[in-house]
């Protein structure tokens, strides 16, 4: 990883330089408010253009509750390989589990969805986290989850 250290604010090529995923797979665009051991807030900018509302759905665009679960890994991923400095090279994080999954009001185009994420245990190679997603102030949706570091096949 060749990211300088100390940063608060990731744009989207540091996330590219972490994450393995891209478009149309990759569910956040920025990693703000970085607390090393603590959290972290993801930020997607919800787009009428995103592949998905081409099915889900046509008539009335709504994002779909597991890909906002999917941005809550990413930015826990995100956030915890980057304030970590772990060794990624060869290896993936995977996801281990998903508890607690509520989702309070719909996410449609043109909202910004702030994605908090939270370390709740930390055994590497295991984490846990809890997450929570909100617009404009109000919770949109939560979770609780746990992810490993696994090696790559």
């Amino acid at each position: 990883m060749t990211i300088e250290p100390g940063k608060s604010v990731l744009d989207i090529d540091d996330l590219m330089k972490i994450l393995p995923h891209r478009y149309p797979m990759l569910m956040i665009d920025r990693l703000i408010d970085i607390k090393p051991g603590e959290s972290a807030i993801g930020v997607k900018n919800v787009s009428y253009n995103e592949e998905f509302f081409q099915g889900h759905f046509p008539q009335k665009p709504i994002m779909p509750g597991v890909l906002i679960i999917e941005a809550m890994a990413q930015a826990a991923a995100a956030y915890t390989s980057y304030t970590e400095n772990l060794d990624a090279e060869g290896k993936i994080v995977l996801f281990m589990g998903v508890d607690k999954a509520r989702f309070r009001k719909p996410v449609v185009p043109g909202d910004q969805l702030l994605i908090k994420v939270s370390t709740v245990q930390r055994r590497p190679p295991v984490w846990r986290f809890e997450g929570e997603a909100s617009v404009g102030g109000k919770a949109v949706a939560e979770a609780t989850f746990a992810a490993m570091l696994a090696q790559m096949a």
